[in-house]
């Protein structure tokens, strides 16, 4: 403390800062003062002793193997960002348009070409959605082809080689048509599913509105809740509301594609005639033209239970398949009006008849 004193005493230009570095100097009283107080956390053991660090000498402590792995780890680890940077740019791409189409989804890889004619393809993972605000939008499965043709005045052309689209349609009544190998499908207004196998083979289930399926003078409609059939070289089937019996839908199905002789024909008509409800009217109008003559009868006398036509409609025109009796008939089923077909089709016939197929 005498110390302290003596050096509180002293001018403070005379004192020094020695004494900080090597206690050479005189102590400032403070710096005495905390010396005092932190005395008891002095540490007394000896210091430690540490190996000399020899350049080069941490690099070669790592094992060869341990440097090998944490390499690896650090290449998979890039990779996986990379391929983290690639999925994301796949599902966020900035859309574009195939034929005047937006692309507005698109999962995994589908091949589009270029020019005239383009053409879509999806593998057996990707799927694609398309969209055009002045006509609609289809959803295209995996393992799907589909190719657009020229457009001719307002009329949406495209072809479905193989696989499955979902089509909902805004556009007027016949200005959406897709082509498959066996039939052509017009759409009057709804939303369908339009399916072609490897064969060429087609079915179309519709889910709102109704759709006009032809190949040549063969014609089927098919209304919500209704699906078609169609195959190459023969084309559409007759629809069928899909809650039919399954003995229905088969013998329906032989009837016909399958059958070739009059008996076959015949058992297969006989089970549909007999198992056929009121809303089956729809299937059986079909089959008025494409019944042989001499079973058109049977056909007439089970339609005409199930569904009476009203005046206008006679018997002797429908055995000889007179087209305004028919299309009066089908407009009291309920179904839709058939004036919208018979329009399309008058149109059709004469854009055909102006500038051919392309």
């Amino acid at each position: 403390m005498d110390l302290e004193k003596k050096t509180a005493e002293k001018p403070l230009s005379e004192r020094t800062d020695e004494y900080l570095w090597d206690k050479s100097g005189e102590p400032n009283p403070e710096i005495l003062r905390l010396e005092t107080l932190l005395t008891r956390f002095q540490h007394d053991r000896p210091a430690p002793v540490f190996p000399e660090i020899v350049p080069g000498a941490r690099r070669r402590s790592f094992p060869v193997r341990l440097r090998w792995l944490m390499a690896s780890a650090s290449m998979a680890v890039v990779a996986l960002l990379v391929m983290m940077a690639v999925v994301i740019y796949r599902n966020n791409q900035i859309p574009f348009a195939v034929a005047g189409w937006n692309v507005s989804r698109q999962v995994g890889s589908a091949h589009i070409s270029s020019g005239l004619g383009q053409v879509l393809e999806t593998d057996k993972r990707s799927r694609v959605t398309l969209r055009d605000e002045d006509v609609g939008q289809i959803d295209v499965d995996p393992g799907t082809r589909l190719r657009w043709l020229n457009k001719r005045d307002d009329l949406e052309w495209m072809v479905l080689d193989r696989g499955t689209i979902h089509a909902l349609i805004w556009a007027p009544p016949g200005q959406f048509v897709v082509d498959t190998p066996s039939a052509m499908t017009v759409d009057l207004g709804c939303a369908y599913t339009l399916q072609v196998d490897s064969s060429g083979a087609g079915l179309v289930r519709t889910s709102l509105g109704w759709v006009g399926f032809k190949l040549n003078g063969r014609e089927s409609f098919i209304p919500a809740g209704a699906a078609c059939r169609t195959r190459p070289k023969v084309g559409p089937g007759s629809a069928y509301f899909e809650d039919a019996s399954a003995n229905f839908i088969a013998a329906l199905a032989r009837f016909d594609f399958d059958d070739t002789t009059p008996e076959q024909r015949a058992t297969d008509l006989a089970v549909v005639l007999n198992e056929s409800r009121n809303r089956d009217a729809l299937t059986l109008w079909h089959l008025l033209s494409r019944a042989d003559p001499s079973q058109r009868l049977l056909v007439y006398e089970r339609l005409r239970l199930l569904a009476p036509p009203k005046a206008g409609v006679t018997q002797q025109g429908i055995l000889r398949l007179d087209r305004s009796m028919l299309d009066q008939w089908w407009n009291e089923l309920g179904f839709a009006d058939i004036s919208i077909w018979r329009h399309w089709e008058r149109s059709w016939s004469a854009t055909n008849r102006a500038v051919g197929p392309k």
